[in-house]
């Protein structure tokens, strides 16, 4: 069942000036090592950080989603995950209290895709395939959205990773105004984000779509992105960097069957 819900806890509208530092016990999925920050702290209620091998994870107990998932990409990485074979098992993760956790039953007959926020076509080894099918990486996406436009997102990224060899992705849900709630639990996503910064460039951008049919991404500047989402993804970046936006590939959308 899907149902209106004001999310005001959430609203990446209010502002809040002090950011909340996020310790991290994976530096390497971050830049220089550091964790994104909260800008708006009330993001941090019921928040837990949850380390994988491929990407780390922020997850909120209070919206049963990531705040965000983070990746360092290379060009060797990908290629190993090139081929490797899809897990396509979703599963509840056991780092979650089960009364902040989705569960499988919450997405069934809501109408919205499984959507990974970490893909799985980046993941390089059985192991990250396998820890990409949390729950904890999901979001509720519109289909046509997840199977379209934000998948074009991916791979653009993807193949920007293959021609520049290194970067830093950050990937999140947006949370704005009147909400909706699947399986009385899970908070749909008003907007995805995914930001990247090129350390070698040392230049950053992002793309944003919104979670409704008929979306098309969006890119913006990583200051701009801070005040939508109330992250600092990249907080050890200067803001002559934010503020000047990276020029990101235009994401092409291919004819896909089934979700992600």
């Amino acid at each position: 069942m899907i149902r209106p819900f004001t999310m005001v806890l959430l609203s990446a509208a209010l502002s809040i000036s002090a950011a909340f530092a996020a310790q991290t016990n994976c530096p390497e999925h971050f830049v220089n090592g550091q964790a994104p920050d909260l800008i708006n702290q009330k993001l941090s209620v019921k928040a837990r950080d949850v380390c994988y091998s491929g990407f780390s994870l922020k997850h909120s107990g209070i919206t049963r989603t990531p705040i965000y998932s983070a990746e360092h990409l290379t060009r060797d990485r990908l290629a190993m995950a090139k081929g490797m074979k899809r897990s396509s098992k979703f599963y509840p993760d056991p780092n979650i209290p089960a009364s902040e956790r989705a569960e499988l039953h919450h997405y069934s007959k809501s109408g919205f895709d499984r959507g990974h926020v970490a893909p799985s076509a980046d993941m390089f080894d059985q192991q990250s395939q396998q820890e990409c099918f949390t729950l904890a990486n999901m979001v509720p996406q519109e289909p046509s959205v997840n199977r379209g436009v934000w998948e074009g997102v991916e791979s653009a990224t993807r193949k920007l990773t293959k021609d520049r060899g290194d970067l830093y992705v950050v990937t999140g849900p947006i949370f704005t105004g009147k909400l909706q709630q699947i399986g009385d639990a899970i908070m749909v996503p008003t907007q995805i984000f995914k930001a990247i910064y090129d350390p070698k460039r040392n230049e950053a951008g992002a793309y944003l779509v919104g979670n409704v049919e008929g979306a098309q991404a969006q890119v913006i500047t990583i200051a701009e992105l801070e005040k939508l989402s109330g992250i600092s993804v990249f907080p050890s970046i200067n803001d002559q960097v934010k503020n000047n936006g990276m020029r990101l590939p235009e994401p092409k959308e291919r004819k896909r069957r089934g979700g992600k």
